[in-house]
């Protein structure tokens, strides 16, 4: 078993996706009907990101005596996370359709809206302003940080109800993760938490101050990153 924190059942690292077609195209997918489709999958280079993001994890798992069956790999449904998530798995020897590896709909990308979609990434920076002024500000018919949290926190309460004792890797997208990471550290960090689990205490930080931050936790392609 992981060794846990008296208030998380299981220890969690998170991985960006490999380099993806979309990446080499300049191309913001972030709706769930397009971020599915085969053609926006990983690059061939993104594809051997995984296999070292597999590899380095599985380094890490041996250092620290962790038995792969105690180990999940749970990712978004887009095929770019999804193709990281397979990739990761094959380099573990866990099987990806079998009860190791499990698919979270509430890991999957912000949407930033149908003004943004397929269109060129430069646009992120748009958004990424308005999040740092108002992070409850939803970009026209996207998600606003405040949106993604909410079911970030969803997410791990999932996880934190289906597993215990486990080392968990959470595949999943840029923003998505920043904003993980930014309710995580300060709920983690905080000792004089009245909250004894890991949910309740990302639900308490989820304030506008701290989630105007997320930028601060970017992630490369296929950056693997202890979080808990």
């Amino acid at each position: 078993m992981a060794e846990t924190t008296s208030f998380g059942r299981n220890r969690y690292w998170v991985l960006r996706h490999g380099k993806s077609i979309p990446n080499v195209k300049g191309l913001i997918v972030s709706s769930m009907e397009n971020g599915t489709r085969p053609e926006y999958q990983l690059a061939p280079e993104g594809v051997d990101q995984a296999k070292l993001a597999g590899e380095l994890f599985r380094k890490v798992l041996e250092e620290n005596n962790v038995p792969i069956e105690n180990v999940r790999i749970c990712y978004s449904p887009f095929s770019r996370t999804r193709q990281t998530a397979q990739v990761v798995a094959s380099v573990l020897n866990i099987q990806f359709e079998g009860a190791q590896c499990k698919v979270i709909e509430n890991l999957r990308e912000r949407f930033f809206g149908p003004s943004y979609e397929l269109k060129s990434h430069d646009k992120y920076n748009e958004v990424w302003s308005i999040d740092e002024k108002d992070p409850l500000m939803k970009p026209e018919g996207g998600e606003s940080v405040a949106d993604v949290a909410s079911r970030i926190v969803e997410a791990v309460a999932n996880m934190e109800s289906q597993f215990q004792g486990c080392t968990v890797l959470v595949v999943s997208h840029g923003d998505t993760l920043q904003i993980l990471q930014t309710i995580l550290n300060p709920a983690k960090a905080d000792a004089g938490s009245t909250y004894d689990d890991l949910t309740s205490r990302m639900q308490a930080v989820r304030t506008p101050s701290i989630l105007s931050e997320h930028q601060k936790f970017s992630l490369l392609t296929a950056e693997l990153r202890a979080v808990l």
